[in-house]
């Protein structure tokens, strides 16, 4: 029996919509919202019957009949922290994803625009493993300021898509591996994987770990204090340069890594190189990191995101790491798929979905 399959996964001006049948993408769309029409509401929970009218529409131009759907997944938002895996869309996950527990976000719209839609046609809505599923060991949470735990928010849809592909392609459990995955796009995480759970993370939210093309990365903690009180900048200010204005953005005015590599290796520019170098050092000192965490039984790093397509980064990084493990690259992210097989492991009873 195969299964019909709406994904729905919101950003900030866009809303990226598939639709699958298993696995099999029938067609994808990305609705484009224009800031003026955004800026016509108050909150991000105002925009859903705007969004929703959208992807109605979308539908019918593509003479898809909603009612033959099995299933509708959204992309999960900034609820409370919670473990990895696939969610049925209830009462109270619900009403979290409005209030927007840990924040407003346009994520938050995936699960609610699933949960309209599911519920329209009586067919079930799931999210899968959202930006705070939060799988960490309790020593991992010690930071050394009791006020200021370490916290579990990372890319977590597609970390847990690679690993268990992997998993899948080499015949054995998730559950079963110590896995090194080092996600990096527009920020990077690198997670470690013990027994199918990421017992240790940077919190790339806020720009912990390896900088990025937008974000800072860790960055020293007393000269971040002086900054705040030196009354140059506002706390907007000061969080735009951690996140958003950081990273290669801040060293080389671009968030794009394939211009980095570029002014590198072609136009010989010496200080597009060091970034580079220092960005793959980062991401490379946070594996071996990791390592540790798993003492030493790692059985694969994975490297994925969209960075991952240069082979000059993916080189580096595995010169500096190959003593651990063996580097296998999935290099993009494919959300919408990895929604869709989130979806498909509970309705296929490969997997239970899990109670919020």
């Amino acid at each position: 029996m195969s299964y019909k399959i709406l994904v729905i996964n919101p950003g900030s001006t866009s809303t990226k919509i598939g639709v699958y049948e298993d696995e099999t993408q029938l067609f994808e769309k990305t609705l484009r919202h224009p800031t003026e029409e955004i800026a016509k509401y108050a909150s991000i929970v105002d925009q859903k019957d705007f969004r929703k009218s959208m992807i109605l529409d979308m539908l019918k131009e593509n003479s898809f009949d909603v009612t033959t759907l099995d299933v509708v997944v959204g992309r999960g938002g900034l609820l409370k922290p919670i473990p990895g895996g696939t969610y049925a869309v209830s009462d109270a996950l619900l009403q979290d994803l409005i209030i927007g527990k840990q924040g407003q976000h346009a994520s938050n719209l995936g699960g609610i625009l699933a949960k309209e839609i599911g519920d329209s046609i009586g067919v079930p809505s799931y999210i899968v493993d959202p930006v705070v599923v939060d799988e960490l060991c309790d020593v991992a949470r010690l930071s050394g300021v009791p006020e200021l735990p370490r916290i579990s928010i990372f890319h977590a849809l597609n970390q847990k898509a690679v690993a268990k592909r992997y998993a899948k392609e080499h015949g054995v459990p998730y559950d079963s591996l110590n896995l090194i995955v080092a996600h990096m796009g527009g920020g990077v995480s690198v997670g470690a994987h013990r027994n199918g759970q990421v017992v240790d993370v940077n919190n790339t939210l806020d720009g912990d770990g390896p900088f990025s093309p937008e974000r800072s990365g860790g960055v020293p903690a007393g000269a971040l204090i002086k900054m705040c009180f030196s009354g140059k900048y506002s706390e907007k200010e000061v969080y735009k340069k951690i996140n958003g204005n950081g990273g290669t953005n801040a060293y080389l005015g671009t968030n794009d890594m394939r211009e980095v590599q570029r002014r590198a290796f072609e136009d010989g520019d010496e200080k597009a190189l060091l970034v580079l170098e220092a960005f793959t050092y980062q991401v490379a000192k946070d594996i071996g990191a990791m390592s540790a965490v798993l003492k030493g039984k790692v059985d694969q790093i994975i490297l994925t995101g969209g960075i991952a397509y240069g082979p000059a980064v993916v080189e580096r990084i595995r010169e500096r790491v190959s003593h651990i493990s063996d580097v296998t690259v999935y290099a993009g992210e494919d959300e919408l798929l990895a929604l869709t097989q989130g979806a498909l492991r509970v309705i296929t009873g490969e997997e239970t979905a899990k109670e919020y």
